[in-house]
């Protein structure tokens, strides 16, 4: 029985958390995390989201069940600011973060009759045991020359040949992790006419709006997509976009013609109940203030185009820096929190052993978390172990 049970290998990155915390080097960098860091090392709470708690706590007469779909005004509100009026047409649910979202996604492709999702790779790591999880094969699809920091996309469609109706794809919406390399409008189009030809399934994870070009922009390829299939499925997070990492913010959406609307959404209650219940309340009620609230919401987007100005700065501090081994001047081009060198499993090593550098097996490293100090220093580890 319980006593069987076999020891499972720590995942890779809750690994790497623990070994930084064990380095005793006053001048150890993280870059394996992701989350923001300031120039001070901090992941700050946003002045908008500090306000919003405090009006909450005032406000607030009862810590009762919000329901089962949710905070509905939440979910509505949050669908506006990545779908625009589409929002009203599509069905939502409130989860448990991104990650929640994806796996109450998964089940629902299940629950429809898929067997299989292509996954581009690389991809985030935890998107292949959430899949394994919702009992759904994984086809991995190479898609991304790490050597040239190239999406490679017709090895990607190449792929969708061989699927069966009603299978699925994974998706990326903005600022891919790790890659920071996402999908131009011609991209999304061209997914768009695979999609439909192959009756696919598309799954598309958003989750760092507003950290590439602005919301705006970062939405507009995905709004764009979403015009040209007849079904998608969406899993939105609002843990960076907001600075809401432990607060577990995220929401499913479905876009499914109108008679099959209400079968989404029940099978989605069902799928939700089984597995929490009912969603988390704080972090969504501060979402949910902050973009009800003209002044709030205002002030949000003041801190997340600072945020994004930052990223883009130390993008192109590192894309000016030289390393002959790599093609650093292609980091400015890429967006959001990571990129990926091609660095090996003994160069990762070093970094980590001889320079107190973090960065996932990947080789992935959190731009976002670099602080304009250490960007000599990182730069010059690149050179000695390359």
């Amino acid at each position: 029985m319980l006593a069987d049970l076999q020891v499972r290998p720590p995942d890779p990155l809750l690994k790497l958390i623990k070994a930084f915390r064990e380095d005793k080097r006053t001048d150890k960098i993280d870059l394996g995390v992701g989350v923001y860091r300031d120039e001070s090392g901090n992941t700050p709470i946003m002045a908008a989201v500090k306000e919003a708690e405090r009006r909450l706590l005032a406000a607030q007469t009862t810590k009762t069940y919000v329901g089962q779909q949710g905070d509905v005004d939440f979910l509505h509100l949050l669908g506006e600011l990545v779908f625009g009026e589409r929002a009203k047409e599509l069905v939502s649910q409130q989860a448990v973060g991104g990650t929640g979202a994806l796996r109450l996604g998964f089940d629902l492709l299940r629950e429809a009759g898929a067997r299989c999702v292509l996954m581009p790779t690389p991809s985030w790591p935890n998107h292949p045991s959430i899949i394994a999880a919702a009992r759904l094969d994984r086809v991995d699809v190479p898609f991304f020359n790490v050597a040239k920091q190239e999406i490679e996309l017709d090895a990607l469609l190449a792929r969708f040949e061989t699927t069966s109706h009603g299978d699925a794809v994974l998706l990326q919406g903005v600022c891919h992790n790790p890659l920071g390399a996402d999908f131009s409008r011609e991209h999304w189009s061209a997914l768009a006419d695979a999609v439909v030809a192959h009756g696919v399934i598309p799954f598309i994870d958003v989750a760092y709006v507003g950290f590439g070009d602005g919301v705006e922009q970062d939405v507009g390829g995905i709004r764009a997509f979403l015009e040209r299939v007849p079904e998608a499925v969406i899993a939105v997070s609002g843990a960076k976009t907001f600075g809401l990492y432990r607060e577990r913010v995220g929401a499913l959406y479905v876009q499914t013609p109108p008679a099959a609307r209400q079968a989404a959404a029940t099978n989605l209650a069902a799928i939700a109940r089984s597995n929490y219940s009912m969603p988390p309340d704080h972090g969504a009620a501060c979402v949910r203030e902050v973009l009800s609230d003209t002044q709030l919401r205002t002030s949000w987007r003041a801190e997340l185009d600072g945020i994004r100005s930052h990223i883009k700065k130390t993008r192109a501090a590192l894309a000016g820096a030289r390393v002959d081994a790599i093609p650093m001047r292609l980091i400015a081009a890429q967006q959001g929190m990571f990129s990926t060198l091609p660095l090996s499993d003994a160069q990762i090593a070093s970094l980590r052993d001889e320079h107190g550098i973090y960065v996932t097996d990947a080789g992935r490293i959190n731009v976002a978390g670099l602080r304009e100090m250490d960007i000599e220093r990182f730069v010059a580890a690149l050179r000695a172990v390359t």
